[in-house]
């Protein structure tokens, strides 16, 4: 059984890398870090299918050190044992360069494990992970680590791979191909800027064309039905997820529906209905609020209809609540009052509940003054009174500040005139 055509094509110097010109361009210090030889530990960050492992194969042959692979998901402590007990001896005279592929699921004392040889340079570590390693990694690990991030690649950069794997194919299987134009785009723009599931892409669209007398027409038609879905990048439980979440709730509150309804799909294709639902609730009450309070039951009715009915029909209610949001007027003054008087809180600014807002209506023989003395508003012209209610320490703050749109700006000159009159009446 041959290995899958990704493998057999990877890259075998740093100029055949594609898509991380922040890397390995000239210059770059990364480059210029492989070049010298003198590799110190390094831990790769980005999505898959980018270049990481091939990166470290390629730093791996460039040293006299003794290569161990490791995977994260199937490596013990036992293996890392192994690995070390080969530091010293004939087999590893210069050392052991140990390749970490997925370290994000190592446990810490797993990583542990790695520390003293790191520390005495007995061990070199190159490892990998999909995940920001400033969340997964060990952070004595990352002291003594340099990180690397690598990038989604561009369509532009793969298609360069795809031609490679084609013409690869075509004498590996000493065959012919006749090649859609569009062929090449619908790969690199499908893949998703993964550079391993676009050449997997053009070994599956050979084998699913028809061989005729030796040649095969690979049409546009047959790629793209090998291409549905397959630019979806997205972990529940990663990055990805929480990119996506963030960049759909600010495009709602920079109210680009365009935008919005893009994210809001790449949720739904994806399965995950309740993230779209939340973020779309917290939406409306952070990001419109009081510009447009009408809007939180709209949107929670929008978001209980679409829980209730499902997939796919809940595209319809979420679609025109997220427009709606986008549409809106905003307005975080709520949200920003509160925050105010919390950070008085935090700063231990508290003080006595006034006597005439406590839940008492007597007092005891210490009472300077007896007698509640609480106004009740609606028992005064336009249910107001003026009478202090917050702390004597506080009593000047001011939290709440209207936002500049129609709403909340009719409600402060509302009262903005009964208590002026209020004032000038006395």
């Amino acid at each position: 059984m041959s290995a899958p055509l990704a493998d057999r094509l990877r890259p075998q110097s740093l100029d055949e890398v594609v898509g991380q010109p922040h890397l390995f361009s000239n210059g770059c210090a990364l480059r210029a870090i492989i070049e010298s030889g003198n590799i110190p530990s390094l831990i790769f960050y980005g999505p898959s299918g980018v270049g990481k492992s091939t990166v470290a194969s390629i730093i791996a042959k460039r040293t006299g050190k003794r290569l161990h692979k490791l995977n994260g998901t199937t490596a013990s402590t036992a293996d890392i044992k192994d690995a070390v007990a080969e530091i010293d001896t004939l087999a590893a005279p210069d050392g052991i360069l140990l390749y970490l592929d997925e370290i994000q699921y190592f446990n810490k004392k797993q990583q542990q494990t790695l520390l003293e040889y790191m520390e005495d340079g007995s061990i070199t570590l190159i490892a990998s992970t999909t995940e920001n390693p400033y969340f997964y990694v060990y952070g004595a690990v990352l002291s003594r680590s340099t990180v690397f991030e690598f990038k989604m690649v561009e369509p532009k950069d793969v298609v360069p791979a795809i031609e490679r794997a084609y013409a690869f194919m075509e004498q590996d299987r000493t065959e012919k191909y006749e090649i859609d134009d569009e062929v090449f785009d619908i790969i690199s723009h499908g893949c998703g800027g993964d550079v391993r599931k676009a050449i997997n892409m053009a070994e599956l669209s050979v084998i699913a064309s028809p061989d005729e007398d030796g040649k095969r027409h690979i049409t546009s038609e047959t790629v793209s039905q090998l291409s549905q879905n397959s630019a979806m990048r997205y972990d529940k439980g990663g990055d990805e997820h929480y990119d996506i979440v963030s960049a759909y709730q600010k495009s709602m509150r920079g109210s680009d529906p365009d935008a919005a309804l893009h994210y809001l799909a790449r949720l739904l294709e994806a399965g995950d209905l309740p993230s779209a639902c939340r973020r779309l609730m917290v939406c409306a009450c952070e990001d419109v609020g009081l510009a447009y309070p009408q809007i939180i039951p709209i949107v929670k009715a929008c978001v209980d209809a679409a829980m209730m009915v499902g997939m796919p029909e809940a595209i319809n209610p979420l679609s025109d609540a997220v427009i709606l949001v986008c549409s809106a007027p905003k307005s975080n003054a709520g949200c920003s009052a509160y925050y105010r008087a919390a950070a008085d809180l935090k700063a231990g600014k508290t003080g006595h509940i006034p006597r005439h807002l406590q839940n008492k209506h007597f007092d005891g023989e210490d009472a300077k003054r007896k007698g509640q003395f609480y106004l009740y508003p609606h028992e005064f012209e336009n249910n107001y009174v003026e009478q202090q209610y917050l702390p004597d320490e506080l009593k000047d703050a001011v939290y709440y500040i209207p936002g500049n749109n129609k709403t909340e700006q009719a409600y402060k000159a509302y009262w903005d005139n009964i208590k002026k009159n209020k004032k000038n009446s006395k």
